[in-house]
């Protein structure tokens, strides 16, 4: 038998999510249907939010939107114990309301467990189109691990293959800096799924900083990636030095707090170089900004 498909990303979550029934799971039944009038005041953020980073452009653009339109599509809360409501969809329009000076927003109000509501957040933010790769595979492994998902369901829940799923969370192999530079927009998708087949790290690294000094295309990528391949790894006695872990800590404490790509090299005699990433002029006020005010 099949079934009869809705209409793209418009259709809603419950027929994304079809096996659930979220008052019924609860044991409660919310005193009505509709959209209610909820202040901003009274909402707090989704602990589940995948998407991690919000660009000030796009929430401004989307806030002077809102300023003529009003709000057209209420986001979807939860009632919590304390009388606020949690988000589950609608960050975006919620902070942008915030900056056009709302004082409410529409919102369907859901009754939700902590787990049904992380997945519909998951499930709701996978099927926009401006998610990152990689916020999409923490979204996907978050599904598995927390909601205890095998592939298939998974699957079914959002639409997707599960091959789509299986590259995805391959991105999650890779090395950090690999990752950084996807979620930074230096490489592609189809960059990251080449260099998965780079195992060697100082090879797979090479190949990365090529890619991006060089704007080698996928094309061009896969050439590169094949022909080191071919080539045997030849042990030398030049080996890339070990950091100390005094020097690996400040990476790490930079990454986090600059939500930028580090590098560090050093030689055996404690020499070397500190080199922070930035992908534009605003991002690179924003590093800027941040060090200043250490």
């Amino acid at each position: 038998m099949t079934k009869k498909k809705s209409g793209g990303l418009g259709r809603g979550l419950g027929s994304i999510l079809p096996d659930i029934d979220i008052d019924v799971a609860q044991g409660t039944t919310p005193a009505h249907e509709g959209v209610e009038s909820i202040s901003l005041d009274r909402i707090v953020a989704n602990p589940y939010q995948p998407r991690k980073a919000f660009a000030d452009e796009a929430l401004e653009d989307l806030a002077q939107s809102i300023r003529v339109q009003g709000v057209i599509s209420p986001v979807t809360v939860r009632r919590m114990p304390d009388g606020s409501y949690q988000l589950i969809a609608g960050e975006r329009r919620t902070r942008a309301s915030r900056m056009a000076g709302l004082k409410e927003i529409p919102a369907y109000v859901r009754t939700a467990t902590d787990t049904q509501m992380m997945e519909m957040a998951l499930v709701e933010n996978i099927q926009r189109e401006n998610l990152g790769a990689i916020e999409v595979a923490q979204a996907y492994k978050a599904l598995i691990e927390e909601c205890r998902l095998t592939h298939e369901e998974l699957s079914a829940r959002v639409g997707k293959n599960r091959s789509t799923i299986t590259n995805y969370l391959r991105l999650l192999t890779l090395p950090d800096e690999t990752q950084a530079a996807l979620t930074e927009g230096k490489i592609s998708m189809a960059h990251a799924r080449a260099l998965i087949n780079v195992e060697d790290e100082e090879q797979h690294l090479d190949i990365l900083h090529s890619i991006i000094e060089r704007q080698l295309s996928v094309h061009q990528t896969e050439q590169l990636v094949q022909n080191t391949r071919k080539k045997p790894v030849v042990p030398t006695t030049k080996k890339r030095g070990i950091l100390p872990e005094r020097h690996s800590a400040v990476v790490r404490d930079l990454k986090a707090r600059l939500q930028s790509t580090v590098d560090i090299k050093r030689t055996q005699r404690g020499r070397g170089t500190l080199t922070i990433h930035f992908n534009s002029d605003k991002d690179f006020d924003r590093i800027v900004a941040l060090l200043e005010g250490e």
